[in-house]
């Protein structure tokens, strides 16, 4: 087939952070679009053969003009691929700041679709992680957002849960509300109300879900937005729309991926409740039990080891900054356990957290992480090393970037959010590449034991 007569993207999607870009690609997949992942985006314009293409940026906590130049460069080539429908995923747990990024994105990205004054939805929900939104309000489980641990997010802690306000802060248009009455009226009642946003002169409305229904309910009611915003969860509602339209069809191997060779290690930065419990999990030990503490490294493994621990190698940030030989130390590490599976990891508690920031200050500790276990996976890499497990946002973004990640398959589905995935480049790697706060306590296991498994 020429390359004209290609099938082009029906769907083209801007993420902000890389295990956003999976986690939106793993949904997409599930519901039976072949996704491909690109890292940043792509120098030529060479059509993809896929129904969904996801540019996975790293924009969400850099100054809001570069996230807004960049989304604007990804929705260009995304256009030149010939996209119907775009679609710009930010975090379930809408991480930013009253300065952004997700506000002005989004109105940059409405400008530049040339609708004026141009309208979408903002729906960061995804019940099946425990993210839901109420008359505006996001919760995280039981519990409102401000109230959930992201409070103490070390780079875009959030203590307001009503996203009107939040995203009204963010915005020069006028924020709205889609409440869940109207939503749980059906589609129909759906598309009215947004009619009457955008002649109320609302150009963003968060919108109200509570379960899977409501997102697909969503979904359906925005075919015929240019632009959709939210986390995840509202990408399922989406691919019925092509299907409605006859553009999708229907397929069951739209998970399959190539079974990798190679060793297998974890690399953990983020230092979310949900990541820590799960590098707890692998060592063996409680994360506040001061192994290791006042050290620049260490391992949990060895003769007074718990009798479930697995090799584990904590980074210390202040020694990095010392100048220490952390990066050696962990190879080395690495090295002694080979063919085991290694995690090397700098999670800490948030006290713990706070006290590096206090010392380095807060950009400047986490990029000394995310530069320290980036070095480390190119040099996993050089012992052979081919299947990544990677936890945290900017910690992923990292460690493509040094492993020279360009693009990426989308496998089936680890843990909600979670997708296993294989490079599409000329080195086959397998990586997992998981949201801090996502997966299951078992999660790193369960991740290699899926990235051993090869094709779906």
């Amino acid at each position: 087939m020429s390359q004209s007569n290609l099938p082009r993207p029906l769907l083209g999607c801007i993420a902000d952070d890389f295990t956003g870009a999976t986690d939106l690609a793993n949904m997409l997949v599930k519901s039976g679009m072949r996704t491909v992942q690109t890292i940043g985006v792509p120098p030529s314009a060479a059509p993809l053969q896929a129904a969904a293409i996801v540019v996975a940026l790293k924009s969400r906590t850099i100054p809001a003009t570069e996230a807004i130049a960049q989304s604007l460069a990804a929705l260009a080539w995304l256009r030149e691929q010939g996209c119907r429908q775009f679609f710009f995923k930010y975090c379930s747990t809408f991480d930013s700041t009253d300065a952004g990024n997700i506000g002005p994105v989004a109105e940059a990205l409405l400008d530049a679709l040339g609708e004026q004054p141009g309208f979408s939805i903002a729906c960061p929900a995804f019940p099946e992680n425990g993210r839901t939104v109420f008359r505006g309000h996001l919760f995280v489980g039981d519990a409102l957002l401000n109230e959930s641990g992201m409070q103490n997010h070390p780079l875009t802690p959030m203590r307001d849960a009503n996203l009107v306000r939040v995203l009204q802060r963010q915005t020069r248009g006028k924020v709205g509300l889609l409440r869940y009455d109207t939503i749980a009226a059906g589609a129909a009642a759906v598309r009215e109300a947004i009619a009457q946003l955008r002649a109320d002169g609302v150009r963003l409305a968060i919108a109200d879900a509570l379960s899977d229904r409501d997102l697909h309910v969503l979904g359906e009611a925005c075919a015929d937005l240019p632009l959709v915003t939210g986390g995840s969860g509202i990408a399922l509602g989406l691919p019925a729309n092509f299907r409605r339209a006859g553009l999708l069809a229907e397929r069951t191997d739209a998970a399959q991926l190539p079974r990798i060779e190679g060793y297998a290690a974890v690399l953990a930065g983020s230092a979310s409740q949900a990541t820590n419990a799960q590098v707890a999990a692998w060592s063996g030990v409680g994360m506040n039990s001061g192994t290791n503490s006042g050290t620049s490294s260490g391992t949990n493994s060895g003769p007074n080891s718990p009798p479930h621990a697995r090799p584990s190698f904590r980074i210390d940030p202040l020694a990095v900054a010392r100048g220490e030989a952390v990066v050696e130390q962990a190879l080395a590490f690495a090295r002694s356990h080979l063919p085991e599976p290694v995690l090397i990891y700098a999670t800490a508690t948030p006290d713990e957290v706070r006290s590096v920031q206090q010392a380095l200050g807060v950009t400047e500790a986490g990029q000394l992480v995310e530069a320290t276990l980036a070095a480390i996976a190119r040099g996993l890499r050089e012992m052979g090393v081919r299947k990544f497990v990677v936890a945290g946002g900017e910690t992923s973004g990292a460690v493509v970037q040094a492993l020279d990640v360009k693009s990426l398959q989308i496998g089936a589905q680890i843990d909600p959010g979670v997708p296993a995935t294989a490079t599409i480049d000329a080195e086959p790697l397998g990586l997992a590449l998981k949201s801090g706060n996502f997966g299951a306590v078992d999660f790193f296991a369960k991740a290699l034991r899926q990235l051993e498994g090869g094709a779906q």
